[in-house]
C-alpha cells in the first residue's frame, strides 16, 4: 500500500512537471509578460492535488528545469515574478539556487549574477505565515540543499532554523568563491572550521571540468565577467551585512555555536572562527587590480559588519528610557577621582563579604578564595568595570578590612591574623583563581596597574603596629633587589638579595606585592615601579636579622632545642622547603621534636606566613591524621603513639584565629574528617588511674579525645536548638546549619574531584566511626525530645550512677552541700583540683564515649534535684564543674542538653538574686543601658526591662549553664572550653525572653572586665533573634547610613563614606561606650533571625522606597543643571542602582540561596501583586520606572551573588538557578499574557519587566538558555507589545537552538 501510494504521488508530480512546462513554454512563446506567466503557473498549482502556496514543488521544477538547462532572460524575470508574487518562497528558491550557481559560476557567469541580484535583493524575505504543510516540504527541501544538518550537527526542524543556517552559509560561500575568484589560499579551511564550502548537487548534469573550461578558451570575455562577478559578490555582501537583519541572523550563529558552545563543552567551536578566519586571509593577502581601493574599502566594511556581530552587548536602543537604564555604565564617572576615605558604591559587595567572613561564630565549608573569586568576576561583568578598577577596589575593600581592626574589641573573636589573612593570603589567591592560565590577559595588566595607583591611598596603606617590620622587611627585600641589580650591572656584585642592610620603610601595599609575587602573579619588576621604594633609606632594625636567623639555623640542620624552638614558633618561614622540612620532623622525629615541631607549625607560620599560608594550612590538616608508620604493628590506634604530637597540634590549630584561618581557606569539611578518627581512636581508650585531671593535663586520653572533639564540635553547630532546625526553610538550610554527614560529603567530593588516591584521600564516611556515630545520634535525639527512663540494669545506668556518686562524694568531701553562697569556690575557678590517691579512686575509668553517653542522665538527675530543692543552686554549679573537670568534653553535651531544655520551656524561671544565683545587680542597668545606646547609634529602639523592679529571672537550664561557664578559668589552654561555651552560651540566651541576655552579659562582664565592651556588643545583637521591629529598623539605618549625603543635591552621585558609614572605620567607635555601626552589627546578628524570610520583605521595600525617593529627588528639579541633561537620569538610576546593590549584599549574607530563591519564587511576586496606592502618594512617572528598574537589578544581581552569572559553577548551583529562574520568569510571561492581576503601578510593571530581561540579556545570557521556550515567546511577544522589539529579540536570540526559529519570525519587523 506504501509503494502503491508513493508511485501515485511521484506520478502526479511529474504531471504536475510537464504541465508547469508545457505552460511555460506556451507562455514563452506568445510573449507574455511575466505576470501572466506566474498567473497561469498559479493555476497549475492550485489545479495539483496536495499543493499550496508557496509552492516547494515548483521552485523544485523552475530552478532545476528553467533557469539552467534554457537559461533565458525571460525565465529569469518570470522566476523574479514569481518570487514577488508569492509563488516562491524566497528562502527556498535562493537555497535551490546557491547549491547550483556558487560552484557552477564560471560556467554560468550570467546566472551567477543573475543569482547575486535576486540574493541583492530577496536575502531576507521571509513570510512566517507559510501554511504548515508547505512549512514543511520547504525546511526539508533548504536542509537538503544546503546540507544544514550535515554540517551544523543539528536537527533542522523548523523554518526559522532554516533561515539562520541558511544566510550563514551564504555568506561563507561567497566568502569562499570570492577567495577561489581571487587565486587565494587558505589553509585547512574547511577542517579549521567545520564549515563545509557551498558544493555542486550531485545530481545536476553539468561537467565544469570539461565544459566549462572548454567555453572559457572560446570566449575569453568571460573572465572579465568573472572578476566583474567576484567584485558584485563582495558588494552584495557588504549590503547585506549591512542591514540589521544580518546582524540579528550572524548573532544567533555567534550565540548558539559559539558562545554556548564555549561554556558547556571542552572545545572551542570553530563555526564562526573559520567565517572570521576566511576574513582575516582575503585581508591579509594582495587583492586583485581591479577596482583595488573599492574592493579594500568594500572588504574593510565586510569584515567590520561581521565582527560587529561577535560584541555580545544588547541591542536596545538608548533612545528608549529602558534602553537609557539597562545602559548604566561603569560605577565610575571620568569626573569623580576616589579618595582614601572610601570607595564607589557600587563595590560595597567586596567590604561586605570580606566582613561577613570574619564572623568568629561562623565557620563557612565553602572557601573564602572561591566566594571571593566569585565576587570579583560578578562585580566586574555587572558594574561593566575595567580589571584595573575591579582589582583597586578589591585591594581598598581589604584593606579597609584590616584598618577596621585598629581599635578593636577584645574578646574570644578573630582578630588581626584573620583579617590580615584575608588582605595578604585569601585575595591574591581568588585574582591568582580569576586569572586562570592565562597570564598575558588584560586581567594582569589590570592587575599590575591597580597596584601602581595603590600607592595613592597612603591612609590605608598605613600597616598596623605589630606589621611594621613586615611591612619595613618587604621594602627592604625591594630596596636590596634594586641595590644587587644597579651593581651587577655597574660589574659589582656586593651582598645577595636577602641583604637588608639598606632599608626602605615599607607599608601595606609593599606585603600586598610580595604576597602576589610569591603567587607568581606579578614579578620583581615590581621593585622598579616609581614611588615603589623610598629614596632615602631608615636606619635598619635589627629585627630582620632574628627574623631570618631561626629558620636559616633550623635549615642547617641545627637541632630543636628550647630557643630555637621559641624562635621558631614567634617567626613565620618564609619558603614551602622550610615547612616541608618542619613536617616531616613532626612524623619523624623524637617525641619532643614532634610536639615541639607541631607547635612551630602552629605558630606564626600558620597565622602570619603569608606568602606560604595555604601550604601551611595544608600541612597542618595533615599533621591532624597521620599516616600509619610502615613499621607499625599492634591492637592499637596508630594514633595513640602519636599523642604528645597531636595535643601539641590540636592546642595549637584550636586558637580562635588559627580556626577562623584554617576556615577560611575553605578547609573546614578536611579539618573535621580528620578529627573524627581522633575522636574514635581517643574516645575508645581506658585512662589510667595515675592522670591528673583532665582538663589540666595536655597529655591524657580525656584531654586530647576533649580537644579533637570540642574541635569538632565548633565546627559543626552542634547546640542548635531544634527550633532553628524547622525554620531553615522548604527543604534547605538558611543560617548555615550543617551536619557531619554534610561536611564528610562535601570533603569526598573535593577528594574525589582530585582523584587523590593517598591515605588522605579516601572516602571517608560516618559509619566508618561507630563511637562517634552513636553519640551523633543520641545527640540529636536530647535534641529532638525529653530522655527517656533507663531500667537500674542497663549499663548506661550504671555508668550515670557512678558519675552521680563521683559527683555527691566531691560535694560531700568539700562540705558544699548545704552551702548558700551564689559563687563558685576559687578552687575550682583558679587552679586545677588536686589529684589525690583518693580522688582519683572515686573517678569512674572508662572510655570518654561511655562517659559521654551516660552524662545526659546525670544532667537530668541533677537538674531535676535542683528543681525539687534537693540540690542547691551552687552543689549544681559545683557539681557540672567538677564533671567538665572529669572529662571536658561533656561540656559539649552539657550545652545541648540545656539549650534543648531552654528551647522546650518546661523549666520554671529561677531568681538571679545572689543568694541561690550570680546577680547580675551590680552592673545590669549600666549594661542595658549601654546596650540601648548601641543600638539606638545604630537607628533601632527597645523597650525598657522591668528588670529595675523585680529580681533578674532566667530558666532553671540557663541560669545552670551561664553559672557554670563563669567558673571557668579565662585561661590561654582553656581557649578550646571557651570557643565551644561562648557561642553556645549566647546562642542559648538568644532565645530567652528578653532581658535574658543582658543578664547574662551582666554576669560575665562582672568575671571578665577587660571584655566589657565585647560582651555588651554581642548581648545587644540578641534582641534581633525575635523582635522583627527591630529587624526592619537596623537595615533602615544600613541603608540610610550607606547612602548619607547621596540625598542632598550637592553630592548626587557617590558618597565618599557610605562604606565607613555602613560598617565603620573602626569595629568599636572610640568613647566612653561603645558604639558600633549599623552595618556591621546587621553582619553579626542577620544569621541568628529566628524568621529570616522577613528580611526578604524589608529588604525589597526599602529598595523600593529609597528608589523611588532618589528618582523624586531628580524629577523634582532639584537639580536644574541635572535635569536638562541625559546624565540626570543617568544619576538617579546609579543611585538607585547602589541602593539594589546593597539590597543584594545584606540578603544574600542573610540567608544565602535559600532566600535568593525565595526571593525569585515568593517576595518578588507578591511585590509585584500586592497594591501599595496609599504609601505611594503622588509619585511621578519617573518614580515608578526608576523603582521597577531597582528591583529588577536587585533580583539579578542576588541571583548572581549566588549563582554565578556564567556556566562554570557546580550542577547542583545551575540545576537550582534553572529551576528558580525559570520559575519567575513563568510568572512573569503568566502576567504579561493577562492571565494574573497585578497590583503594582504600570509604569513600575513595564520598568520591571523591560530592565529584568535587560539585565540577563547583558549580565546572565546563559540564564535565559534554561528558560521554557515557550515562556520566552510569551515574554518576547509582551515586549513586543509595549514596543521594546530589539530587546524582545536579543532575549530570543540568547534562548538557545529552540528559540532560533522564534527570533526569524520577528526579522519583518525590524
Amino acid at each position: 500500500m506504501g509503494s502503491t501510494s508513493k508511485s501515485g504521488v511521484e506520478l502526479d508530480l511529474n504531471k504536475f512537471e510537464e504541465r508547469v512546462l508545457e505552460t511555460v513554454k506556451s507562455c514563452e512563446q506568445r510573449k507574455e509578460p511575466p505576470l501572466v506567466w506566474a498567473m497561469e503557473v498559479a493555476k497549475c498549482v492550485l489545479g495539483t492535488a496536495g499543493l499550496g502556496l508557496p509552492s516547494a514543488e515548483l521552485a523544485q521544477v523552475v530552478v532545476s528545469q528553467l533557469c539552467f538547462s534554457n537559461n533565458q532572460p525571460s525565465l529569469w524575470k518570470f522566476l523574479h515574478q514569481a518570487l514577488s508574487s508569492g509563488l516562491l518562497c524566497p528562502l527556498h528558491v535562493l537555497s535551490l539556487l546557491t547549491s547550483r550557481a556558487i560552484p557552477h559560476r564560471w560556467s554560468q557567469p550570467g546566472a551567477y549574477r543573475l543569482y547575486l541580484e535576486l540574493l541583492s535583493r530577496y536575502a531576507f524575505s521571509y513570510d512566517p505565515l507559510v501554511t504548515d504543510a508547505c512549512r514543511s516540504k520547504i525546511t526539508k527541501s533548504v536542509d537538503v540543499a544546503l546540507q544544514l544538518s550535515q554540517t551544523y550537527k543539528v536537527e533542522i526542524v523548523e523554518l526559522g532554523h532554516a533561515l539562520v543556517l541558511y544566510f550563514f552559509s551564504i555568506v561563507i560561500g561567497l566568502v569562499d568563491s570570492i577567495l577561489d575568484d581571487w587565486g587565494l589560499q587558505m589553509t585547512s579551511v574547511d577542517g579549521a572550521s567545520g564549515t563545509r564550502t557551498i558544493r555542486s548537487d550531485p545530481s545536476q548534469n553539468m561537467d565544469v571540468d570539461s565544459e566549462g573550461n572548454h567555453f572559457y578558451k572560446r570566449n575569453e570575455h568571460r573572465e572579465e565577467i568573472i572578476r566583474n562577478n567576484s567584485f558584485m559578490a563582495l558588494e552584495v555582501l557588504g549590503k547585506l551585512t549591512d542591514h540589521r537583519k544580518a546582524m540579528v541572523l550572524l548573532r544567533l550563529v555567534h550565540l548558539n555555536l559559539y558562545v554556548l558552545l564555549f561554556y558547556y563543552t571542552s572545545g572551542l567551536p570553530e563555526k564562526f572562527d573559520g567565517l572570521l578566519q576566511r576574513l582575516q586571509t582575503l585581508e591579509a593577502q594582495k587583492l586583485p587590480p581591479l577596482n583595488l581601493k573599492s574592493a579594500s574599502q568594500l572588504l574593510s566594511r565586510l569584515s567590520e559588519n561581521i565582527r560587529r556581530t561577535s560584541v555580545l552587548e544588547s541591542q536596545q536602543s538608548k533612545r528608549h528610557l529602558i534602553g537609557m537604564l539597562t545602559d548604566i555604565g561603569s560605577c565610575k564617572p571620568a569626573s569623580c577621582s576616589v579618595s582614601e576615605a572610601g570607595w564607589f558604591a557600587c563595590w560595597v559587595p567586596f567590604d561586605i563579604c570580606m566582613e561577613n567572613v570574619m564572623d568568629g561564630k561562623q565557620f563557612p565549608v565553602t572557601s573564602a578564595i572561591d566566594i571571593l573569586s566569585e565576587t570579583i568576576s560578578t562585580l566586574q561583568i555587572f558594574n561593566r568595570a575595567s580589571w584595573q578598577e575591579t582589582f583597586l577596589a578589591l585591594w581598598l575593600s581589604a584593606l579597609r578590612l584590616v584598618q577596621r581592626e585598629r581599635d578593636p574589641l577584645e574578646g574570644p573573636i578573630p582578630h588581626l591574623e584573620a583579617r590580615l589573612c584575608v588582605l595578604l593570603s585569601i585575595a591574591p589567591l581568588a585574582i591568582a583563581h580569576v586569572l586562570g592560565d592565562d597570564s598575558t590577559s588584560s586581567r594582569k595588566q589590570g592587575l599590575i596597574s591597580s597596584l601602581q595607583v595603590l600607592g595613592q591611598y597612603p591612609a590605608l596603606l598605613c600597616p598596623p603596629a605589630s606589621v611594621i617590620n613586615a611591612a619595613n622587611s618587604a621594602a627592604g627585600k625591594a630596596t636590596s633587589f634594586i641595590s644587587k641589580t644597579n651593581n651587577m650591572t655597574n660589574g659589582t656584585n656586593v651582598g645577595g638579595y636577602g641583604d637588608t642592610s639598606v632599608k626602605a620603610g615599607g607599608d601595606m601595599r609593599h606585603l600586598i606585592v610580595e604576597a602576589c609575587i610569591a603567587r607568581k602573579l606579578i614579578d620583581t619588576s615590581a621593585y622598579f615601579w616609581p614611588g615603589y621604594v623610598s629614596q632615602s633609606p631608615i636606619a635598619i632594625s635589627d629585627q630582620t636579622t632574628l627574623q631570618r636567623y631561626p629558620w636559616s639555623t633550623f635549615m642547617q640542620g641545627a637541632p630543636l632545642t628550647g630557643p630555637l624552638v621559641n624562635a621558631l614558633i614567634t617567626t613565620s618561614a618564609s619558603s614551602l622547603a622550610e615547612i616541608e622540612k618542619i613536617y616531616h620532623v613532626a612524623l619523624n622525629g623524637s617525641e619532643e621534636e614532634k610536639s615541639a615541631a607541631a607547635k612551630i607549625l602552629c605558630g606564626a607560620s600558620l597565622s602570619r606566613g603569608w606568602n606560604i599560608q595555604e601550604h601551611v594550612v595544608h600541612f597542618v590538616v595533615k599533621l591532624l591524621c597521620p599516616p600509619v608508620p610502615a613499621n607499625f604493628s599492634g591492637p592499637k590506634s596508630h594514633l595513640v603513639d602519636c599523642m604528645p604530637m597531636l595535643s601539641a597540634i590540636l592546642s595549637g590549630a584550636a586558637s580562635i584565629d588559627n580556626v577562623h584561618i584554617l576556615s577560611l581557606h575553605g578547609m573546614v569539611p578536611e579539618v573535621a574528617a580528620s578529627l573524627m578518627p581522633l575522636c574514635e581512636a581517643f574516645g575508645s581508650l581506658v585512662p589510667t588511674p595515675s592522670q591528673k585531671s583532665s582538663m589540666y593535663n595536655e597529655s591524657s586520653v580525656y584531654m586530647v579525645f576533649s580537644s579533637a572533639f570540642l574541635f569538632l564540635l565548633r565546627l559543626w553547630k552542634f547546640y542548635r536548638p531544634p527550633l532553628e532546625q524547622c525554620i531553615t526553610g522548604r527543604g534547605g538550610w538558611i543560617g548555615g546549619e550543617l551536619t557531619l554527614e554534610y561536611l564528610l560529603l562535601l570533603r569526598n567530593s573535593r577528594i574525589a574531584a582530585r582523584e587523590e588516591t593517598s591515605i588522605s584521600g579516601r572516602l571517608i564516611y560516618i559509619d566508618a566511626y561507630p563511637k562517634l556515630r552513636a553519640w551523633y545520634c543520641q545527640n540529636k535525639s536530647c535534641l529532638d525530645s525529653t530522655l527517656s527512663g533507663l531500667s537500674s540494669r542497663n549499663p548506661v545506668h550504671q555508668v550515670a550512677n557512678q558519675i552521680l556518686n563521683m559527683i555527691y562524694w566531691k560535694m560531700t568531701k568539700s562540705g558544699a552541700v548545704s552551702s548558700n553562697s551564689s559563687t563558685p569556690s576559687s578552687g575550682t575557678v583558679c587552679s586545677p583540683p588536686a589529684a589525690s590517691g583518693e580522688d582519683a579512686c572515686q573517678r569512674p575509668m572508662l572510655p570518654a564515649w561511655e562517659v559521654l553517653e551516660a552524662v545526659p542522665y546525670v544532667l537530668e538527675a541533677i537538674l531535676t534535684a535542683c528543681a525539687h530543692g534537693r540540690l542547691s543552686p551552687r552543689d549544681l554549679t559545683t557539681g557540672l564543674r567538677d564533671l567538665v573537670d572529669f572529662l571536658p568534653a561533656s561540656l559539649a553535651t552539657i550545652i545541648s542538653y540545656f539549650s534543648a531544655e531552654v528551647t522546650r520551656g518546661v523549666w520554671k524561671p529561677v531568681s538571679m538574686n545572689g543568694t541561690d544565683w550570680p546577680s547580675p545587680a551590680a552592673n545590669f542597668a549600666s549594661v542595658e543601658s549601654e546596650i540601648k545606646d548601641i543600638l539606638a547609634a545604630a537607628g533601632v529602639t527597645i523597650p525598657s526591662s522591668s528588670s529595675g523592679v523585680s529580681p533578674a529571672m532566667l530558666p532553671l537550664p540557663m541560669a545552670a549553664l551561664v553559672s557554670l561557664t563563669i567558673t571557668f578559668k579565662l585561661d590561654k589552654s582553656l581557649e578550646y572550653i571557651h570557643a565551644v561555651a561562648g557561642p553556645a552560651l549566647e546562642n542559648s540566651a538568644s532565645g530567652c525572653p528578653w532581658p535574658g541576655m543582658p543578664i547574662i552579659g551582666s554576669l560575665w562582664a562582672q568575671k571578665v572586665r577587660r571584655w566589657h565592651d565585647f560582651i555588651v556588643v554581642s548581648s545587644s545583637r540578641s534582641v534581633f533573634r525575635q523582635n522583627r521591629e527591630a529587624v526592619a529598623q537596623l537595615l533602615r539605618s544600613c541603608f540610610s547610613s550607606f547612602l548619607g549625603s547621596s540625598h542632598f543635591p550637592n553630592s548626587p552621585l557617590t558618597n565618599q563614606s557610605g562604606v565607613n558609614s555602613l560598617l565603620g572605620s573602626f569595629i568599636s567607635a572610640q568613647g566612653l561606650r561603645p558604639r558600633v555601626a549599623p552595618g556591621f552589627l546587621y553582619l553579626r546578628s542577620c544569621r541568628t533571625i529566628n524568621y529570616v524570610q522577613y528580611v526578604n520583605n524589608v529588604i525589597v521595600g526599602l529598595v523600593a522606597e529609597f528608589a523611588r525617593e532618589l528618582a523624586a529627588r531628580w524629577a523634582n528639579g532639584e537639580s536644574l543643571r541635572l535635569k536638562s541633561t541625559r546624565a540626570s537620569l543617568s544619576v538617579a538610576t546609579a543611585r538607585a542602582k547602589e541602593v539594589a546593590t546593597l539590597g543584594a549584599s545584606l540578603l544574600c549574607v542573610a540567608g544565602g540561596l535559600q532566600l535568593v530563591q525565595e526571593l525569585y519564587q515568593e517576595t518578588m511576586p507578591t511585590w509585584l501583586l500586592s497594591t501599595r496606592g496609599e504609601e505611594r502618594g503622588e509619585d511621578s512617572a519617573v518614580s515608578r520606572i526608576v523603582e521597577g528598574y531597582a528591583m529588577a537589578y536587585l533580583l539579578v544581581l542576588s541571583g548572581a551573588m549566588i549563582w554565578g552569572a556564567g556556566a562554570k559553577q557546580p550542577p547542583w548551583a545551575l540545576s537550582r538557578r534553572a529551576y528558580v529562574v525559570g520559575v519567575h520568569m513563568d510568572f512573569v510571561a503568566g502576567a504579561l499574557d493577562g492571565n494574573i492581576s497585578l497590583g503594582c503601578d504600570p509604569a513600575t510593571w513595564k520598568a520591571y519587566v523591560s530592565c529584568l530581561v535587560g539585565l540577563m540579556v547583558s549580565f546572565g545570557p546563559l540564564w535565559i538558555k534554561d528558560v521554557k521556550k515557550e515562556t520566552l515567546r510569551k515574554l518576547a511577544n509582551g515586549l513586543r507589545g509595549w514596543h521594546e522589539c530589539e530587546l524582545a529579540i536579543s532575549l530570543l536570540e540568547r534562548g538557545g537552538p529552540a528559540t532560533m526559529g522564534s527570533v526569524a519570525e520577528l526579522l519583518n519587523i525590524i
